[in-house]
C-alpha cells in the first residue's frame, strides 16, 4: 500500500406528536449534496479556491471552473489528455500538474497553458500562494518550485539519503507554500518536511509507517495531515509539531480541509469522516453512496462558503452541515 495512488449517521427525527401515526416515515437527509455529477468514466482529483475562482481537475485533462464561489461549474478547454492530478489556485493566479511532469498555467485572460517543469516524473500535488510561489510534488522525491506562478521550475529536491534509508527517494504527495514562503511537503513514510530558505535546505518535522497523502496549514497555526490506514495528524503550532488523533477507521484518506466553524471533512477511499470539535473526534460520515465510491480533493471558498470535495464520477458535492 505504500505505493498506492488514488488509483457521512445522519438521520431525520421527529418531533414528538409533529406526524400523525399513519404518515409514512421520513427519507433520512442525505450528508452529500451534488453540486457537479459527470459520467462514470470521469474523475477529478483536485479541487482549490482563491476567492471566488474556483478550480477543478480530473482525468483526461479535465478542468472545472467557478466564479461564484463553487455554487455553479462550466468545464473549459485545456491544452493536454493527460490526467491532472494537483490544482493551486491564488489571487487569480492558478497552477495544475499531472503526469509525465505536466504543468499549466491559467493566464489573466482565463485560457491555460503548457509549461515546462523541467521533469518527466508524475506530479501530484501543488500549492500557489498570492505573491506567485509555487510548489509541486511528486513521484521519487520530486519537488520543484516556481517563483513566477508557475512559467519557470527548478529541482528543490531535498538530500532524500537525509530523511529516507536504503537510497529510497519516497513519493510525496502534499505540498503547502505559506504566505511568507515557507515551504512544506509532506509524503512516504509519514515525512513532514519544512524549508525557510526556498528550498535549500529542509528540516524533518514527523516521520512515521504511514504514507501522508493530503496537508492542509490554515493561517491561525491549526493543521492536517490524513493518510495511509486511517492515518490522521493535527498540528496546533503551524506545523512545527503533530499529533495523531484517532479516526476509527483504516481507509485510505486523502483530502482534509478544517472549517472556520470547527468542522474537519476527511476524505477517502470508500469512506469518509467528519468532525465537528475542531479535530478532538471524528464520525463517519453515513449515507449518500459514501461507502460506494471515493472523494479526494476538499477546499472552501470563504468560511460562508460551502465545504466541497471531488471524486469519482466527476463529481462534486457539499457537505451538508
Amino acid at each position: 500500500m505504500k505505493h498506492t495512488r488514488l488509483l457521512m449517521t445522519i438521520g431525520a427525527s421527529l418531533l414528538a406528536g409533529a406526524v400523525s401515526a399513519s404518515a409514512p416515515p421520513a427519507e433520512p437527509k442525505s450528508p452529500l449534496q451534488p453540486v457537479l455529477t459527470g459520467t462514470v468514466h470521469q474523475a477529478l482529483f483536485a479541487i482549490d479556491f482563491g476567492g471566488a475562482l474556483g478550480v477543478a481537475v480530473g482525468a483526461g485533462g479535465e478542468v472545472q471552473e467557478s466564479s461564484d464561489s463553487g455554487a455553479t461549474w462550466k468545464m473549459v478547454q485545456a491544452p493536454t489528455q493527460l490526467s491532472l492530478l494537483g490544482v493551486g489556485v491564488a489571487d487569480g493566479k492558478a497552477v495544475a500538474v499531472g503526469q509525465s511532469g505536466l504543468v499549466l498555467t491559467r493566464g489573466a485572460d482565463g485560457k491555460w497553458t503548457e509549461g515546462q517543469s523541467g521533469s518527466k516524473q508524475r506530479l501530484l500535488a501543488v500549492e500557489i500562494n498570492a505573491a506567485g510561489r509555487a510548489l509541486a510534488v511528486g513521484a521519487f522525491g520530486t519537488v520543484l518550485l516556481s517563483d513566477d506562478a508557475g512559467k519557470t521550475w527548478r529541482s528543490v529536491a531535498p538530500g532524500w539519503a537525509e530523511f529516507a534509508a536504503d537510497g529510497m527517494e519516497p513519493h510525496m504527495y502534499a505540498a503547502h507554500v505559506a504566505a511568507d514562503g515557507t515551504l512544506t511537503i509532506a509524503g512516504e513514510f509519514g515525512l513532514i518536511l519544512r524549508s525557510g530558505d526556498a528550498g535549500a535546505s529542509w528540516t524533518a518535522l514527523h516521520k512515521g509507517e504511514a504514507s501522508l497523502f493530503a496537508l492542509q496549514l490554515r493561517e491561525d497555526g491549526v493543521g492536517y495531515a490524513v493518510g495511509q490506514s486511517g492515518a490522521i495528524l493535527r498540528s496546533a503550532d503551524g506545523g512545527a509539531t503533530w499529533e495523531e488523533r484517532p479516526s476509527g477507521t483504516g481507509a485510505l484518506l486523502l483530502g482534509v480541509h478544517a472549517a472556520a466553524d470547527g468542522r474537519v471533512l476527511v476524505t477517502g477511499m470508500r469512506d469518509m469522516l467528519v468532525s465537528r470539535d475542531g479535530g478532538q473526534s471524528f464520525s463517519q460520515v453515513q449515507g449518500g453512496g459514501v461507502n460506494s465510491l471515493w472523494f479526494v480533493g476538499v477546499a472552501q471558498a470563504s468560511a460562508s462558503a460551502p465545504v466541497l470535495a471531488v471524486g469519482q464520477a466527476g463529481q462534486i458535492v457539499r457537505l451538508v452541515p
